[in-house]
């Protein structure tokens, strides 16, 4: 299982270059077989999915609430009703992480998924915290 991490629906700085990213990577994912995870809600999370539904892919949405929170594109979406605390069980349940643009959420996944060794891939110039990390050197 394949974790996306970014930026959800209402962030203003989403561009729709970072959007396709996103489903690229989403398609990518799926095309090698793996599960895609997120947090399921819009934005970069809908995006992957979209793209790994088009590649008929696999996709689980953990959400912060409620299982109605989930994009139209999420297969299985399991409600936590934690909030941001629901990105610790996301960054536990895949075998590694990728982040693309990324407000404060992602940030804690991306902290949370170096703090306990999990493969880590950000991708460059998809803006935000991604963006941010990568300027400064400490990815």
């Amino acid at each position: 299982m394949i974790g996306i991490s970014g930026s959800d629906g209402d962030d203003l700085s989403l561009t729709p270059t970072t959007l396709k990213m996103a489903e690229e990577v989403g398609y990518y994912v799926a095309k090698k077989g793996a599960v895609l995870v997120s947090g399921g809600r819009g934005g970069v999370m809908e995006a992957a999915a979209r793209g790994a539904k088009k590649a008929q892919g696999l996709t689980i949405g953990i959400m912060p609430g409620s299982a109605g929170e989930a994009n139209s594109f999420i297969d299985i979406a399991i409600p936590t009703y934690m909030g941001y605390a629901r990105n610790y069980l996301l960054v536990r349940s895949v075998d590694a992480l990728i982040a693309i643009a990324g407000r404060w959420g992602t940030l804690n996944e991306i902290s949370l998924a170096l703090n306990i060794g999990k493969p880590t891939v950000i991708i460059r110039g998809s803006g935000g915290w991604v963006d941010i990390l990568a300027e400064e050197g400490l990815l």
